[in-house]
């Protein structure tokens, strides 16, 4: 069982960055992939980002690659996402995600309760 907590959404110009942390229950917190996936309003959650449990393989949504990094550091149990070059297609609640393995699409096995971040034009 893991349990996942989100911060740092919030109100962005467009251009600006925000940085998302995820930080996780559990002492096997290294032995999960961990992802972010985000839903806008009306719309369905869709994958934004994954990195395996060593950190070593990360994968990306084509919407976002270039902008965001994710990364984790296993000694704090936490998983980021590092915004960059935000837009306001970028708005949506975003959410960590974990699962044992590598998961490329919203079909991940625990979910934090979500954050939201706004992009402002």
């Amino acid at each position: 069982q893991v349990h996942l907590v989100e911060s740092g959404g919030g109100l962005v110009q467009a251009g600006g960055s925000l940085r998302l942390s995820c930080a996780a229950s559990g002492r096997t917190f290294s032995s999960y992939a961990m992802g972010w996936c985000r839903q806008a309003p009306g719309k369905e959650r869709e994958f934004v980002a994954a990195i395996s449990w060593s950190g070593i393989i990360t994968y990306y949504a084509d919407s976002v690659k270039g902008r965001f990094t994710i990364s984790r550091d296993n000694a704090k149990n936490t998983v980021y996402l590092q915004m960059n070059s935000l837009n306001p297609e970028d708005t949506a609640v975003y959410y960590c995600a974990a699962d044992r393995i590598v998961v490329r699409h919203p079909g991940w096995d625990y979910w934090g309760q979500g954050t939201q971040v706004t992009v402002s034009s």
